[in-house]
């Protein structure tokens, strides 16, 4: 049971280095990436909802190969 959580925590932050064309696309990306890491985890989705969409955000925007 541990493992298939471990893979689907990672398929998460996989998605949460996915970038979008626009700000919106990356934080919606980030956002559902982080809501399922969070549900995952068993914690609050709305506060892992956040912190991906935020974070995919700043990781988009400072990595030169994202658009």
């Amino acid at each position: 049971m541990r493992i298939s959580r471990l893979i689907l925590v990672l398929a998460a932050f996989a998605g949460v280095s996915a970038c979008g064309d626009t700000t919106g696309e990356q934080a919606l990306l980030g956002g559902g990436a982080g809501a399922v890491g969070a549900a995952v985890l068993n914690a609050d989705p709305i506060f892992g909802a956040a912190v991906g969409a935020a974070g995919n955000v700043l990781y988009c925007k400072t990595q030169k190969n994202c658009s």
